[in-house]
């Protein structure tokens, strides 16, 4: 079942060649939230509901978004490509922006990522939690995410300050050279090995991540932080 929200006629201000792609997996809790403050700004907002049991479909498709499901947890990597494939082939679509359902993400960053991609004509804009001072993850967390940064420039070629963002900007032509194979976490390296090898025009930005309670229970733990970087070696 796909679910349609937002029929109604174009509203001034409001960006309509970007689209928000939200891979979501159990957040009803706080998806709303985060698609209202993102529909003030964007008028498509895409919720891959992963085999989510909590809701979450039903809760994005009221707060407003276009629900796209998977009938079992495939994968956020999997969940992400479904979304990427589905706005890349919508009319008018010049942008694409990665962003995560738990909150941790700002929209003002996305904001400032867009603008830079359309003025300096970049096709690619990495966010990273490291570029400024605004984040704080933690001795451990930051120990495990630059261990994660230097396997990823490794194996990618490129020169990455945070490689597991999951806040991205992407033109429509970076987007549909896209072809995730990595179902699972390993989808953050191979998004940006894909990425790398199309040549095109990329930059990145700083981001602040918000470590809440909420996000760090939800898979923010720095356990997830070595799973994700035990996936990327292993995969």
């Amino acid at each position: 079942m796909q679910t349609e929200s937002r029929t109604e006629a174009a509203a001034p201000g409001l960006d309509y060649a970007t689209w928000i792609l939200i891979p979501l997996y159990n957040e009803a809790s706080v998806i709303s939230g985060v698609i209202s403050e993102l529909l003030g700004q964007f008028a498509n907002v895409v919720c891959v509901d992963d085999g989510s049991t909590d809701g979450s479909a039903q809760a994005a498709h009221d707060a407003g978004a276009r629900v796209l499901p998977h009938p079992l947890n495939l994968g956020q990597g999997a969940a992400l490509q479904t979304a990427i494939s589905y706005a890349v082939a919508q009319r008018g679509c010049e942008y694409v922006i990665t962003f995560d359902a738990d909150g941790q993400h700002r929209i003002i960053d996305a904001i400032h990522m867009l603008e830079r991609a359309r003025t300096e004509k970049l096709d690619i804009v990495f966010g990273s939690r490291f570029l400024d001072d605004r984040t704080n993850p933690g001795v451990l967390k930051r120990i495990v995410l630059k261990t994660a940064v230097g396997v990823t420039n490794l194996t990618t070629g490129l020169k990455l300050t945070d490689a597991h963002n999951g806040l991205r900007v992407l033109s429509v032509q970076a987007a549909s050279r896209l072809n995730l194979q990595q179902d699972r976490m390993a989808h953050a390296t191979e998004i940006v090995l894909q990425l790398g090898r199309t040549g095109l025009p990329w930059g990145e930005s700083p981001v602040e991540v918000l470590y809440t309670d909420y996000s760090k229970a939800k898979g923010q733990s720095l356990l997830n932080s070595i799973n994700i970087l035990f996936d990327l070696v292993v995969n």
